[in-house]
C-alpha cells in the first residue's frame, strides 16, 4: 500500500507540474485527495479504513471516464444543414468583428482570437464563449451553404 501512496502523490505532483490539475473540477479535486488520504491510511497500517475510500476514488474516475467518452460521442455527430437568418449571420459577424466576404479561415482566425481572451478558464464566463463558439458554427455553416452549389 505504501507504493499506491507514493504513485498518487506522484500522480499528483504531474498534474500540478504540467497544469492539468487547473483544468480538474472541484469534484475532480476532492476525489484526488480523497484517494490520497486513503491511500496513506492504507500505508500507515489502516487498511480497513483507507480501502474503501481508495476504492471509492477509483470508482469515482472510473464513472467519469465513462461520461466524458459518451459526451465526446455525441458531439461529433454530425449536425443536420440547418437554415440561417440572414440577422443571426449579420450578428454572428459583429460579434467576431468580420467582414462579409470573409473566408473559413478567417472566422476561425477570428474565433481563436477572441476565445482566447473569454474563455472560462482565463477567467471569462461560458455564456460569453458559448455565443461566440454558436457565432463560429452559424457563420461556417452559412459559408458552406452558400458555397453548396444550388439544386435546381
Amino acid at each position: 500500500m505504501g507504493l499506491i501512496a507514493l504513485v498518487l502523490i506522484g500522480l499528483a505532483g504531474w498534474l500540478i507540474w504540467t497544469g492539468r490539475l487547473q483544468r480538474m473540477s472541484t469534484k475532480d479535486g476532492m476525489a484526488l485527495g480523497a484517494a490520497l488520504v486513503g491511500a496513506v491510511l492504507a500505508a500507515k497500517g489502516k487498511p480497513a479504513l483507507g480501502a474503501p475510500i481508495l476504492l471509492g476514488a477509483a470508482l469515482f474516475f472510473a464513472s467519469q471516464g465513462k461520461a466524458k467518452k459518451g459526451a465526446n460521442r455525441a458531439r461529433r455527430k454530425a449536425a443536420p444543414p440547418v437554415q440561417t437568418d440572414r440577422a443571426d449571420v449579420e450578428g454572428a459577424r459583429a460579434l467576431l468583428g468580420l467582414s462579409a466576404d470573409a473566408r473559413a479561415t478567417d472566422i476561425r482566425a477570428a474565433h481563436r482570437r477572441l476565445i482566447a481572451s473569454v474563455h472560462p478558464d482565463k477567467g471569462g464566463t461560458e455564456a460569453l464563449a458559448a455565443q461566440i463558439n454558436a457565432a463560429r458554427d452559424l457563420l461556417l455553416a452559412d459559408l458552406a451553404e452558400r458555397d453548396r452549389p444550388s439544386a435546381g
